[in-house]
């Protein structure tokens, strides 16, 4: 088991449905991070923006996209994840791929569409929350509006981070702020969320705002809004344990089940 973990995450604008573009920023920006990083986070569909056509940009899972991401983590040795819009089997999804450097690949499949885009109209929800384990540590993927539901990133599983990626619109990024350190408080647990900037083709502004927070709530790493750049921090799960232990807060939470079928 690895004690820390050294997490980044890169915010920018998105070049609107052009994976070549965007997957060569994206890379250019990789170069440049240091050899020491464990962990990559890409926002909510990052090689097209936030589109509700995937019938013009859609990629199978042995695609161009996943390709470069399992090209990316075996050269690199480091993992990687993002959200990709995903054909598989007759349905389109907005999937998230966690690739290990090994080029293994492990995914979820966005939980909660955002009606008030539509999304639910032509994406196919997930059904299974994953925990992903990685050099001794237990990671929670979820996407976007996954945010506004905390039953869904409950941590029952006693997982130590938890990653949010979004394409979230600048007129409510107070509850993107608030939601993220809700989350890390009430799940005592490490999170990252990594948002973008700049406009989209449907003339929806996002600002950004992507940080670090630490399982009391605490930021450890933050870009200011509108900026280009990368949040990095150096986990520590040793001391996320120590605190959990002394405070017990996880001990005494409800029990309850999950209908997944609805």
């Amino acid at each position: 088991m690895q004690n820390t973990l050294k997490i980044v995450g890169i915010q920018t604008d998105l070049v609107w449905e052009n994976a070549q573009q965007n997957i060569s920023f994206f890379e250019e920006k990789i170069n440049d991070l240091e050899r020491t990083v464990d962990l990559i986070v890409l926002p909510e569909m990052f090689t097209t923006g936030f589109t509700i056509h995937p019938e013009k940009v859609a990629e199978k899972m042995n695609g161009f996209s996943v390709l470069w991401m399992q090209k990316i983590a075996k050269n690199k040795q480091v993992a990687i994840c993002g959200s990709l819009v995903i054909s598989d089997n007759g349905a389109y999804y907005n999937r998230l791929i966690f690739v290990h450097p090994s080029g293994a690949i492990e995914t979820y499949n966005k939980r909660h569409s955002f009606t008030l885009a539509k999304e639910d109209k032509v994406y196919t929800s997930g059904t299974k929350k994953i925990i992903i384990e990685y050099k001794g540590w237990k990671i929670c993927p979820l996407i976007c509006y996954d945010l506004r539901f905390p039953v869904w990133a409950r941590n029952t599983e006693n997982y130590d981070l938890l990653i949010f990626m979004a394409n979230w619109p600048a007129p409510r990024v107070k509850a993107w702020k608030t939601l993220l350190k809700a989350r890390a408080i009430e799940n005592m647990s490490y999170v990252i969320g990594v948002n973008i900037i700049g406009k989209d083709a449907n003339d929806y502004a996002y600002s950004g705002n992507s940080l670090i927070i630490d399982y009391l709530g605490a930021k450890i790493s933050s870009l200011k809004k509108n900026k280009v750049g990368i949040i990095s921090a150096t986990l520590e799960k040793n001391k996320q344990d120590t605190i959990r232990k002394k405070l017990g807060f996880l001990n005494d939470m409800d029990s309850f089940k999950i209908d997944y079928s609805k």
